[in-house]
């Protein structure tokens, strides 16, 4: 990961470089891997197909009953299989999709680091001493954390909202309670009030921590990250991600373990 407060601006190129490059030149690698899979699933389907050809024929000139019985499990197999190789070349398609995405923000992000890198640091005194700490392990229910300075303001306005809605169809209020939770409560925000998220909004609804402790970001509302419910184990945001969002983008976490051993 780039150190935006480092002080050597070739320094900060330098490491930039060779994160783009470690990125850049090992997805090649990754998508080959993913395309040899799919070609031996391909190889597979083929001599599935070669089986089912020889089944449907012998089904055809078979008179016994039993053996057309036998024929019919055989086809029937076959058949089966071949939506199984087909449902793993789709996975396989997927996971090259994701891999390519991730890559792709992962070297927006180191872009974005890049020219931070180059400005001067703003004096942040007022704005971060108003966010929240990063991390409150005294029993804070991280996901939910839906802001203190707007807690009684977004009680009421839930409120408002149940009462209006309690004589309709459950569908109907969890249709509610998704549109509330994709935006915002619509009330005065005060200009002061620290923002999170992907989408730079104030905090409401439910909210999750990256389990990056370095994360700029820190806090994401579940909507804009694509989450219904806490996920299990650790979690990182789609800046700090690796391979998925189980694992940490290995880059920013080498970065990481070099500076606490320099420390």
């Amino acid at each position: 990961m780039l150190n935006p407060t480092n002080g050597d601006p070739g320094h900060v190129v330098v490491n930039y470089v060779e994160e783009y490059l470690d990125l850049v030149e090992s997805l090649p690698f990754d998508l080959q891997r993913s395309v040899s899979l799919m070609k031996e699933i391909d190889a597979k389907y083929q001599d599935v197909l070669k089986e089912l050809d020889d089944a449907y024929e012998r089904y055809r000139r078979e008179s016994d009953s039993l053996q057309r019985r036998k024929l019919q499990l055989s086809i029937q197999r076959a058949l089966i299989r071949s939506q199984e190789l087909g449902d793993e070349k789709i996975q396989i398609a997927g996971q090259m999709v994701e891999l390519v995405e991730n890559r792709t923000r992962q070297i927006d992000w180191h872009s974005e680091l890049l020219l931070s890198s180059q400005e001067i640091p703003e004096s942040g005194g007022e704005k971060a001493g108003g966010k929240r700490s990063r991390r409150q392990k005294n029993g804070e229910n991280r996901e939910s954390y839906g802001g203190l300075d707007h807690a009684e303001e977004v009680g009421v306005g839930v409120s408002r909202e149940k009462k209006a809605k309690t004589s309709s169809k459950k569908k109907k209020r969890s249709k509610g309670k998704s549109e509330r939770e994709v935006s915002p409560p619509d009330l005065p925000i005060d200009p002061d009030e620290p923002t999170y998220c992907l989408c730079e909004q104030v905090s409401y609804g439910e909210m999750i921590g990256c389990d990056n402790d370095e994360c700029p970001i820190e806090w994401f509302h579940f909507s804009c990250v694509g989450l219904h419910h806490k996920p299990k184990g650790k979690w990182y945001c789609p800046k700090c991600r690796g391979e998925n969002e189980k694992t940490m983008d290995k880059a920013l976490e080498r970065a990481k373990k070099e500076r606490a051993y320099n420390r």
